[in-house]
């Protein structure tokens, strides 16, 4: 597999995306963390975002391999791309948390007939900690874009 410029900003462009999904998912959950009723019912339920390597399909690696028919190790070394070499990429899969904590207050009006009110569980610390790592893992895809840009600036100087 090829480790040259434009796979490093493929890798990293994956970490943004993968990380920004994740942003904006904490977001709703922060959002939504004493919501009791949503459109379709019940409180609302929390979303966690993982990320899971998928496979590429047998159109995309034609695709590639007739539009980038080489692999690069490095300065001036290329080889033509072996037929079926695995490749696969970062997808952000969104997966809902259903537990619930209930609180009693008897006088709120989605009360049950206990009087427990049903909330989302989700604690709004442990989602602004999750908030700060997304950041951080963001900004270090960010880092890296920046670096490869400058790597390649300065090899065309050369």
């Amino acid at each position: 597999m090829g480790k040259g410029v434009f796979e490093i900003l493929k890798i990293s462009s994956e970490g943004l995306n993968l990380q920004r999904a994740r942003l904006s998912s904490i977001a709703k959950n922060i959002a939504n963390a004493n919501t009791t009723r949503t459109p379709g019912g019940g409180p609302y339920k929390r979303e966690i975002v993982v990320s899971r390597a998928v496979e590429k399909s047998e159109f995309q690696e034609q695709l590639e391999s007739i539009v980038f028919p080489f692999k690069s190790y490095g300065l001036n070394q290329a080889s033509k791309k072996e037929q079926g070499e695995s490749a696969s990429y970062v997808s952000p899969e969104v997966y809902t948390d259903d537990s619930e904590r209930l609180v009693y207050d008897p006088s709120h009006p989605e009360a049950d007939e206990n009087g427990y009110v049903h909330y989302p569980n989700i604690n709004v610390v442990t989602e602004m900690v999750e908030m700060i790592s997304a950041q951080r893992a963001f900004e270090a895809n960010v880092s890296v874009i920046e670096a490869a840009k400058n790597i390649a600036r300065d090899s065309l100087d050369i």
